[in-house]
């Protein structure tokens, strides 16, 4: 049932992406400032309970919606689980701003590519040069595919559709507060970040594990092992390094925002390996999906 759920909304956003997704997307970020609005003090302990106010409404009422409708029927239940997963899910999205970035380089629209990629991360990126664009870009694809997709999957399989929310809003606001406390603005957004980062520990190796199997697997388990503890976050930093080494591409390194440490082998991302990239996305996700399929088959059987 779950796979049929990942399958029909994967198709779904393919064939009719979701129009009011920004709008979605603003509304969760409207209720997150009511929230902090009326709950920073700016103490570690107003950030825990905000975020419990804010992740546990969303997800008891998904929870509860669900329950009762599997309660009725089992395909009132996969309807809606499909439906919270065709608005959680972002992949269309991710490849929507991918493909855009590759067009405008490979026009010659230096400019453009810049304003797509500074759209797409949320920060200026005026200084860079095409092959920084091409490489930016490639890291800011794996890392939407596992934040937006993969992610969203692994919590969705084990808890089903509140799973799935849960993981979509614990990756919002660390984002929107955890940054900023990462950043050492103020305690309120701790939580945020720390809660995130153990929700995030599994499904980040799943899908460091997944681009490792795909692409060179003996670079990307060797750039896992060798670079990624020289990334922050660390959850990022075991992303790019083993889908550096499954592409045989550097990351990293300077990107307009500081100096960063240089991540997988061969040579340099570039434009030309940005098909390289989203072919190795793509693959990774036919990979969970098979797997999802043979552990949803097999647990039918028994």
């Amino acid at each position: 049932m779950k796979f049929l759920a990942l399958l029909v909304a994967l198709v779904l956003e393919q064939v009719r992406p979701l129009r009011e997704r920004e709008r979605v997307d603003r509304l969760l970020r409207d209720y997150a400032a009511f929230v902090e609005r009326h709950s920073n003090a700016g103490e570690y302990r107003h950030g825990l309970l905000a975020w419990i106010a804010f992740v546990g409404s969303i997800a008891a009422a998904t929870a509860i919606v669900f329950q009762a409708l599997w309660a009725m029927s089992a395909f009132l239940g996969l309807l809606w689980s499909i439906a919270v997963l065709y608005v959680t899910l972002g992949f269309r999205r991710s490849s929507d701003h991918f493909a855009e970035i590759e067009q405008a380089l490979r026009a010659g629209d230096l400019d453009t590519a810049r304003e797509s990629l500074a759209k797409w991360r949320g920060a200026s990126l005026a200084d860079l040069g095409s092959g920084d664009v091409a490489r930016a870009a490639i890291e800011q694809g794996l890392l939407s595919a596992h934040r937006q997709v993969f992610g969203t999957m692994a919590w969705f399989i084990v808890f089903g559709p509140a799973g799935a929310v849960v993981y979509h809003l614990a990756a919002l606001l660390d984002e929107i507060w955890g940054r900023r406390a990462d950043a050492g603005a103020d305690a309120f957004g701790r939580f945020a970040a720390r809660a995130f980062y153990w929700i995030d520990w599994v499904p980040a190796r799943l899908t460091a594990a997944g681009l490792a199997v795909v692409g060179n697997f003996e670079d990307a388990v060797y750039c896992w092992r060798m670079q990624a503890s020289a990334w922050t976050p660390q959850a990022e930093g075991i992303i790019l390094a083993s889908g550096a080494g499954a592409l045989g591409v550097r990351l990293g390194g300077p990107d307009g925002s500081g100096s960063r440490p240089e991540l997988g082998t061969g040579a340099e991302a570039d434009i030309d390996r940005m098909p390289d990239a989203a072919g190795l996305i793509w693959k990774a996700l036919v990979l969970w999906l098979f797997v999802i399929l043979v552990v949803s088959v097999a647990y039918v059987l028994g």
